[in-house]
């Protein structure tokens, strides 16, 4: 199958307008619009993630020029770090909205991420690794 020279992108398309590291979290901006509770929307990190980001950085979505961050969340509802996201990438994500804010869920698990969980706890601090 040839691809088509022409084609109309979904109107569920979001591309990123910029991606920044601040405050330590890794900042993802979308164009302004109304992004409805329950609506599946593509999200596409169309810039470069800073290479001063740490890869345990949380990463929010803001809207157009506004400040509120609003987290983005893997399908388990945990916040996705720097680590879970790449460039030039698009994410299947739902709108959730409560009352005081809202997330960004991904529909699936991103992919690479490493799971840096405990495999146990006891009471104590994990023992610092070895070099």
């Amino acid at each position: 199958m040839s691809c088509k020279p022409v084609c109309k992108l979904c109107d569920k398309l979001v591309i990123s307008s910029g991606v920044t590291f601040t405050g330590g979290n890794v900042v993802i901006n979308i164009p302004a619009g109304d992004y409805r509770n329950g609506c599946k929307y593509c999200l596409v990190v169309a810039q470069a993630i800073p290479t001063t980001a740490t890869i345990a950085a949380p990463v929010v979505i803001t809207i157009g020029t506004g400040t509120e961050q609003y987290p983005l969340s893997r399908c388990d509802c945990s916040q996705v770090t720097a680590c879970g996201i790449r460039t030039r990438t698009r994410y299947s994500t739902i709108v959730s909205t409560n009352a005081t804010g809202g997330t960004f869920k991904m529909l699936g698990r991103p992919c690479c991420s490493p799971n840096n969980s405990l495999s146990s706890i006891n009471g104590t601090a994990p023992a610092a690794p070895t070099t």
